[in-house]
């Protein structure tokens, strides 16, 4: 049975006197049960399920041999786990359990023994290849007559590679709080200009029974903005803690731009927050939770971006978050907006500033999704206008307090389910039809759109022989694949063993199975566009011949996201043979060309932001498994037979974006990849000399793009994705 949404994480009986067994793992699907036995006899068991996963709990006896936990799905029974209880096996459990604690406790003796090791092998290596240098201009180019100034650059290079050697890496990674901190130190201060257009902003605060240091700070942070012509605008919903009425009345006093209504009885988050835009007079809103703080120019590089261009509507930037000891963590970096990232998860967030017009003709907030209120409105927003902006800063800071949902999600679990009804209410407007699924365990949804037609797909495949691979390839297609209206196109190219046209030959049975000939140099961008022109779909599929299908549901999804209007190309996860990432989406200007998010992490890991399991649009998708509407494609002009080899796909989602389509890669959709068996890597002779040509031919026609991924962000690393680097020129 396909076990895809179950992942086991801790499986382990542990205990000397008495021993207990514990299962833990994520879950996706809800309508699962466990069995657990003891030496074949059915016993109750703790069972714990929560939004971050599951937890069985099993107190055992000395006598108790085999453990056995099935899982019961689709009216079958399946074993999960199954162990044998012994003296020693819990005896070697726990060493290992002490071994693992000395280490964690001494990990920065370990790091920091492996990190003089790794310079001082770093440092012999220079030496080495210093001295090579010194002795072939010695002994071949001056015959032993070297001028000083010569010797004098040599012991410099040596020099600056010795004093390199030992310094840290010039990357941060942003989820490291210590490293975080590190890297907004290194930031540039705001330069502040006058400005011409200096619109009025209501910041909007519910508050309700606050603690009253906590709002202050939050108050604090509004009045030092260097930005002057805000209002804060405040309801209190009916608190009844002493400290927080007292705080809201002294600053009352303080400030003739804090304007309060006081309502008399509670009526949650989003009254609260429509009783506040009420009085707002603004221009714009701007919504400001009353425990969290704003950096002293979050309003100037507001008003800043309206003076570039007055007529947006919505603008939005990074933030982060704030812990219990005062401490900055888990920044938010976000991409340029993305409409099918918004319908995974509200990624917008904070901070956040609409024009007041719009707001109040979409009906402000809606109190029948509190808790995912803010979702909601955005959803509406975006549906009235494409006036928006993204500025990749961070100037909202979310404090981590108890309760909140920057703490822990499962904190507030009903936004979970007001969230979900926001996107299907979203739908229902759009006349989309589409479930809803929440993957556990995380706060995200996934949509998986619907049809009442199964439109006709042609799926393409270019081979020369490898007959094995590509037999791989068309089993996984026609054994695993629930969609039932599709052709495959074989691309032959210049093919010449026996074995491929029998393979050829034996799927020839299959009347949705043909052999194209392709009598050609290779040229992937010649061979597809040549197998789209023989292709009778509405839609097609790019997919390389060293693929093998892993998720059922792939067309049927794919193709779902294909028939929106605003989507171009259509990408999938794609996983090694040793279960971890090879792509999940394509950034744009990595190392001056593209690369892949992910490579080479696990293929269960949720990634940056769940980047690998939900929806997100990226910059491009790879041609390894590519969808797209045939007439998206045509409009085009298809792929570049410029770029025989490589970048070809990249180019083609470039087009796709100066159309204005969206690129989207699904993670729910996985297939293995055994990249480049047929045709090989381009790392030597020509073909890496092809490979450096086809780099310059996509920098040059990628144009902006390459130079900055609007999916991507700012801040972060042009060579390692998703870190921070230390050199501005890095970005």
């Amino acid at each position: 049975m396909n076990l895809d949404f179950l992942r086991i994480v801790i499986d382990s009986i542990d205990g000397i006197r008495s021993p207990k067994l514990t299962l833990t793992g994520n879950k996706s699907r809800c309508d699962i049960k466990f069995e657990l036995y003891i030496d074949g006899k059915n016993e109750d068991f703790t069972y714990d399920d929560t939004i971050e996963g599951f937890t069985i709990e099993k107190a055992l006896t000395n006598n108790d041999k085999v453990v056995e936990v099935f899982v019961l799905y689709d009216g079958k029974k399946t074993l999960i786990s199954r162990n044998v209880n012994t003296f020693y096996k819990r005896i070697i459990s726990k060493l290992l359990y002490f071994l693992k604690i000395i280490f964690y406790r001494f990990r920065w003796f370990f790091g920091h023994i492996k990190s003089i090791l790794k310079k001082c092998i770093i440092y012999f290596r220079n030496l080495i290849n210093l001295f090579f240098k010194v002795f072939k201009v010695i002994v071949i180019r001056h015959c032993f007559l070297v001028p000083r100034y010569m010797w004098n650059n040599y012991f410099e290079k040596f020099k600056s590679n010795f004093v390199n050697c030992f310094v840290d890496s010039p990357y941060y990674f942003p989820f490291n709080k210590r490293h975080y901190n590190m890297w907004l130190k290194r930031q540039d201060p705001i330069i502040r200009k006058k400005l011409d257009y200096e619109p009025l902003i209501s910041i909007i605060i519910p508050v309700y029974n606050v603690d009253g240091y906590l709002l202050e700070d939050c108050l604090n942070s509004v009045l030092n903005q260097s930005y002057k012509n805000f209002e804060i605008c405040i309801a209190d919903d009916a608190s009844t803690k002493k400290e927080t009425i007292e705080t809201l009345k002294k600053y009352e006093k303080i400030d003739e731009r804090i304007k309060i209504v006081y309502r008399k009885e509670n009526g949650h988050i989003s009254e609260a927050s429509n009783s506040a835009i009420n009085i707002a007079s603004g221009e714009f809103i701007a919504f400001l939770d009353d425990d969290d703080l704003l950096t002293p120019d979050a309003l100037y590089i507001i008003a800043a971006c309206l003076n570039e261009d007055s007529n947006i509507d919505m603008i939005y930037t990074d933030e982060d978050k704030m812990d219990t000891d005062g401490k900055l963590c888990e920044p938010f970096f976000k991409p340029d907006f993305s409409p099918d990232t918004l319908l995974s998860f509200n990624y917008i967030t904070h901070f956040a500033v609409y024009r007041k017009s719009i707001a109040n003709n979409i009906g402000l907030l809606r109190s029948d999704y509190n808790g995912a209120q803010d979702f909601d409105f955005v959803l509406r927003f975006t549906e009235k206008t494409s006036k928006i902006k993204h500025i990749p800063k961070v100037v909202y800071h979310w404090r981590k307090v108890e309760g909140s949902t920057a703490l822990k999600m499962s904190s507030k679990n009903y936004a979970l389910d007001a969230g979900k009804r926001a996107i299907e209410d979203a739908l229902k407007r759009r006349n989309i039809k589409g479930d809803v699924i929440t993957p556990a365990p995380m706060a995200h949804y996934i949509v998986n759109y619907k049809y009442d037609k199964e439109p006709f797909i042609s799926i393409i495949i270019p081979t020369r022989d490898y007959a094995d691979t590509l037999e791989t390839c068309l089993k996984s297609i026609y054994e695993k694949t629930l969609y039932k209206n599709f052709e495959i196109i074989v691309m032959n190219n210049q093919s010449v063993e026996e074995k491929t046209f029998n393979l050829f030959k034996a799927y020839s049975r299959y009347p949705n199975f043909r052999v194209v000939d392709a009598d050609m140099e290779f040229n992937y961008s010649k061979i597809n566009n040549l197998g789209v022109k023989e292709s009778k779909g509405d839609y097609i599929v790019l997919l390389n011949n060293d693929t093998e299908v892993i998720s059922p549901n792939w067309l049927s999804n794919m193709v779902g996201y294909a028939m929106q209007d605003h989507i171009g190309a259509v990408g999938v996860k794609l996983i090694y043979p040793d279960n971890t990432l090879q792509h999940c989406g394509v950034v744009l200007g990595i190392a001056h060309v593209a690369g892949h998010f992910g490579v080479g992490t696990s293929r269960f890991d949720n990634g940056p932001y769940a980047r690998y399991m939900v929806p997100y649009n990226n910059g491009a998708v790879t041609a390894a498994c590519l969808m797209v509407k045939k007439s998206k494609f045509l409009e085009v002009n298809g792929l570049d037979e410029e770029l025989r080899v490589a970048f070809n796909d990249v180019e083609f989602n470039i087009k796709l974006l100066k159309k204005g389509y969206y690129n989207v890669c699904l993670p729910q959709v996985m297939l293995y990849h055994y990249e480049s068996r047929s045709r090989g890597m381009d790392t030597k002779g020509e073909k890496y000399k092809r490979f450096l040509k086809e780099s310059e031919i996509l920098r040059d026609k990628g144009g902006s793009y390459i130079k900055r991924d609007p999916f991507y962000n700012d801040n972060l690393s042009i060579y390692y994705p998703m870190m921070l680097p230390l050199d501005k020129e890095d970005r």
